[in-house]
């Protein structure tokens, strides 16, 4: 195939001559042993599930990967990351601090992070105890009436925060819901160009059953599909992120001129996007479970769960 494959890739892989295991080799020069352990896993650990979708991106599963290959390549690279996340109203004293600390415990352990909290309450943000290059920065934003525009008109703020500062600073960036607690290692295997995330409660279902907006009204109509993916969790290079928010925001804005609403408001403008635009890397549900799911036969690691909510409480109608 045109291909200049090391003799120890035909030796050990015969059966896999292919690109992928090329440009797993040549990219990283690995040993015997760490070539064995990353492709091996990537083809074979995971049978009962998918792990790269039509147009090869990878879905990411646990014991699909070494996460010190991934750690090692990130530090060696110095990549700084950036974490947006939203606490308006009742959501910050609910669950901020619990979000943040576990933050601490397991996300992108060994690389810069910073931590933009975004409240429209920045004097009750407590204070975290952090680890040596990892910050917080508190900026404050309005909270609207419903919680479905605190939702939806985030998409603003992030393009207008990557703009103003972290594509100066940052080489990635992930975007939270704050009712969201780290469980496991939520690592820099999670990096990418493009990040999406398969929603739990519908990752094994029929395409026929996903929640898509229908209205042929909105701008997040959709008719066809790949997946369903959730917004509580997306990221990947500045620009990459920019470029989502901005479809999102200026889609939203439409379909309020014509006074329509998506379904799933934000989250249905975000899976046209996906549709249109395919993400580079999927987050499998265990990067997002939800602990009132049944079937987790397929979650051999909870890396982040949902929090537990009251929803009567925590949003003001």
């Amino acid at each position: 195939k045109n291909v200049n494959v090391s003799k120890k890739v035909q030796l050990f892989f015969p059966h896999l001559f292919e690109r992928k295991v090329a440009l797993i080799y040549n990219t990283f020069k690995f040993s015997n042993h760490f070539l064995k352990v990353l492709v091996f896993s990537y083809f074979r650990a995971r049978p009962a599930v998918q792990t790269r979708t039509s147009w090869n991106a990878p879905i990411m599963w646990e014991l699909m990967f070494d996460g010190s290959l991934y750690d090692r390549k990130h530090k060696e690279a110095d990549t700084a990351v950036a974490l947006t996340v939203f606490a308006v109203g009742r959501y910050l004293e609910a669950y901020l601090n619990t979000f943040l600390t576990s933050a601490e415990k397991h996300f992108m352990l060994g690389l810069p992070v910073t931590y933009f909290v975004f409240t429209d309450l920045p004097e009750k943000v407590q204070n975290i105890t952090l680890a040596p290059q990892r910050n917080i920065k508190v900026v404050k934003v309005e909270k609207y009436s419903r919680w479905q525009d605190i939702s939806m008109m985030r998409m603003k703020t992030i393009s207008e925060v990557i703009d103003a500062v972290l594509k100066y600073d940052f080489h990635y960036v992930f975007c939270f819901d704050v009712d969201q607690i780290f469980k496991a290692r939520f690592g820099s295997e999670a990096l990418g160009e493009s990040v999406a995330l398969l929603d739990a409660h519908y990752y094994k279902l029929p395409k026929h059953r996903f929640t898509y907006d229908r209205n042929p009204k909105s701008k997040a109509c959709m008719t066809e599909g790949d997946y369903y993916y959730h917004a509580a969790i997306f990221g990947g290079t500045c620009e990459k992120v920019k470029a989502l928010t901005d479809y999102c925001y200026v889609n939203i804005m439409e379909d309020k001129l014509n006074n329509v609403e998506a379904l799933w408001h934000d989250e249905s403008h975000l899976n046209k996007y996906f549709w249109l635009n395919k993400p580079t890397k999927l987050l499998s549900p265990e990067y997002c479970w939800d602990e009132n799911i049944g079937d987790a036969s397929d979650i051999q690691l909870r890396r982040l769960i949902w929090a537990p909510k009251d929803y009567e409480k925590l949003r003001t109608r």
